[in-house]
């Protein structure tokens, strides 16, 4: 009997020095464990009008994650890694609140993207009720950080801040040519985008010694430009400032190419058309010394060359999209990084208080003024040899202007 209790004994012992050893171990075990994923939301219309730009943002987005993950995640909170909780905004504001909604329901730390204007509208809002840190990749609308909202910030230059800097290069440009335009024809889609620029350039372009001849609206999407092609070649404007999106940039400049209308220069603003490759590629000739004032990346920063290499290497196009929220991710990343926290405040404290520098745009550090980045400014771009180029400002520019062109 007494055998057998000792047995026993010594069982019991060998089972409870195991299981101190193993509280012993529990620390370290707890140390090693892979704290849990970073989720951030990314919401692209990638169905719909604006798909092909909802494409681009979501492969600048993917590569922004990568990059965080490569780089060991968020030290702050143990190398948590970013994860991607995609939501497609389907071209539409309505569509995209119901996605933000979801993205809420999921538990992201923050959203990014939107690219049109409405979308980031009706998104950054819904987002505010939820007080859900959204930073805006490319909407350009003033309106989207004029409404006091907290919880939204836009990296990209804004409406304001683009129109400004296209009539101040305009100038620039055309002065240093030894001014050989006079004469403006404005072409602009009829929506709140193209009419509200075509306003901007027809009030201030002829405070600078600017006639305009005619302000030419059109719908979106418009089936036909040979009215508008005609009435351009009627006025023998020296320059045409066109306003539109991709497929009606497109239109008009294979139509201004077939009926042979030509003008000094082709100087868009914030185009669909002008500052994408895939124009380029697709209708050369038609797109050959086309000049926009927009978003492009830093053709001097080393990251930027890579990332572009990679994204092609990869059979994808490239586009200023990828690049934007390639670095809006960073961004936010910097801004988890210093916050040491994924709580809504926290973020959006950090984000408002950002000096962020390691972005790949053609930016100085990063400063946000009532949600907007103040060190963001567009740059002026000429389609040269099948390539885009950056020919202004002269600090982030690898070509000169070809201007003026032969009419």
């Amino acid at each position: 009997m007494t055998m057998k209790r000792t047995s026993i004994n010594r069982r019991n012992f060998m089972k409870a020095g195991a299981a101190g050893a193993a509280m012993l171990a529990a620390p370290g075990i707890l140390r090693a464990q892979t704290p849990p994923a970073i989720k951030i939301g990314i919401l692209q219309p990638v169905t719909g009008a604006f798909s092909m730009d909802g494409g681009f943002g979501r492969t600048g987005a993917e590569l922004g994650i990568a990059k965080v993950n490569a780089m060991g995640g968020i030290k702050a909170l143990g190398g948590a890694k970013f994860e991607m909780v995609f939501a497609d905004a389907r071209s539409n504001p309505e569509a995209a609140v119901q996605e933000v909604e979801q993205l809420n329901a999921q538990g992201v730390a923050a959203i990014v993207g939107g690219f049109a204007s409405p979308v980031c509208l009706a998104a950054s809002q819904a987002a505010s009720r939820y007080n859900l840190p959204y930073i805006v990749d490319v909407g350009v609308t003033d309106q989207i950080i004029q409404r006091g909202l907290k919880n939204t910030f836009r990296f990209s230059p804004g409406f304001s801040l683009c129109t400004k800097a296209a009539i101040e290069n305009l100038i620039k440009i055309n002065d240093a040519a030894g001014k050989p335009a006079k004469t403006i024809v404005l072409v602009h889609e009829d929506g709140l985008f193209g009419s509200g620029l075509a306003k901007m350039m027809a009030t201030e372009l002829p405070k600078h010694g600017f006639e305009i001849l005619d302000s030419i609206a059109h719908p979106t999407p418009a089936r036909d430009m040979s009215n508008v092609a005609l009435r351009i070649r009627s006025l023998k404007p020296d320059l045409i400032i066109p306003s539109s999106y991709y497929g009606e940039t497109v239109l008009l400049m294979r139509t201004l190419q077939q009926q042979r209308v030509r003008s000094k220069g082709v100087f868009s603003v914030l185009n669909g058309a002008a500052s994408n490759l895939r124009f380029v590629r697709e209708f050369p000739e038609a797109a050959e010394n086309i000049m926009d004032c927009n978003h492009w990346h830093d053709p001097r920063k080393p990251q930027a060359l890579e990332l572009r290499k990679q994204v092609e290497a990869a059979g994808k196009g490239w586009n200023y999209n990828i690049a934007i929220n390639y670095s809006d991710i960073l961004l936010l990343a910097d801004a988890i990084e210093r916050a040491g926290s994924v709580a809504h405040d926290a973020v959006i404290a950090a984000l408002a208080s950002s000096t962020f520098e390691g972005h790949i745009m053609p930016y100085g550090p990063t400063k946000f003024v009532d949600g907007q980045n103040t060190g963001a400014a567009p740059v002026m771009t000429q389609v040269q040899k099948g390539d885009i180029k950056v020919i202004f400002p002269e600090e982030f520019s690898d070509a000169k202007a070809n201007y003026p062109l032969k009419a």
